[in-house]
């Protein structure tokens, strides 16, 4: 039986890496995490003693490189400035740490730099600019190391922070919210969960010997549905398990933000063409981070 490799995960605390994180134990992968001595790890509490741990308010980023013989680097962790950061510390977290990453993985010669990327355009806001510069850093250095970007499109799923869409509008229903504030609703998105996210950066990782050395896929579900009859359906199923739900929604009630992009359209035939599928429907999503 071949050895895994020994995959050093970042942002192993947020959304997406958490799940990655169960997903890699799992499978049998040996995993370090780069995280911080203040990090909240509700997410991964479970999975903590299963794991080698760095904290990088404590400990030099090359370190985990220096004692680890890491094969392959899985970026997640990323800065979206909700909570009102400046852009200095949007930049710090989205470019410079992945560029100290990048440098170190060269370093000490780790093989192959799997990134998570956003599908918006680089003029949308300062989150997607950094993600778009970083790219940029990635495919200048990819002669060095194997580069695979991810470029995901709007994930959900369970212990999602209240702060990203879905999970807040599934919070105002469970709060018994008279009303919810929204745009019209017409600009559309691929919504996918995040069990899918997750068996695409596993099927790359698996993949990688095949793929070149430099090389990007989009992740989504590959079919789009508008912003409104995505939350009507949210509060159709969520009516259904709580028929006392009386919640309004207040579609047009609120200006789309500067630059919305009205359709998103995700490109999945890469995935599909080394064995990706996503599997889980909208309804059965849905359905899961209610009840739970």
């Amino acid at each position: 039986m071949l050895k895994l490799p020994k995959v050093l995960l970042t942002g192993a605390t947020g959304f997406l890496g958490s799940h990655l994180l169960g997903t890699l134990i799992n499978k049998g992968y040996e995993v370090v995490i780069l995280k911080r001595s203040s990090s909240n790890i509700y997410r991964i509490q479970d999975k903590i003693d299963s794991v080698i741990s760095y904290d990088l308010d404590m400990q030099p980023l090359e370190l985990a490189f220096k004692e680890q013989n890491i094969d392959v680097v899985i970026h997640t962790a990323g800065r979206y400035g909700r909570d009102g950061c400046s852009i200095a510390k949007i930049v710090e977290t989205n470019v410079v740490f992945g560029i100290g990453l990048l440098e170190a993985c060269q370093k000490y010669n780790t093989n192959i730099f799997i990134n998570a990327d956003t599908i918006l355009q680089s003029y949308l806001n300062c989150y997607s600019l950094s993600k778009k510069h970083f790219v940029d850093w990635l495919k200048q250095h990819s002669e060095g190391i194997q580069v695979i970007n991810l470029r995901l499109e709007h994930m959900y799923g369970t212990k999602d922070d209240d702060s990203k869409f879905v999970s807040w509008v599934l919070s105002q229903l469970k709060a018994g919210t008279s009303k919810i504030e929204l745009t019209t609703g017409e600009q559309k998105r691929d919504f996918i969960f995040i069990d899918d996210v997750v068996s695409a950066f596993l099927i790359v990782l698996e993949k990688s010997e095949k793929l070149p050395q430099f090389s990007e896929f989009d992740v989504g579900t590959g079919r789009s549905i508008s912003v409104r009859k995505f939350v009507e359906k949210i509060a159709l199923l969520y009516q259904e398990i709580n028929p006392k739900s009386k919640t309004k929604l207040l579609f047009g009630t609120i200006p789309y933000r500067k630059g919305e992009v009205m359709n998103v359209y995700v490109d999945i035939t890469g995935l599909q063409k080394i064995g990706w599928q996503p599997k889980t429907s909208l309804n059965d999503g849905l359905s899961r981070i209610i009840r739970e």
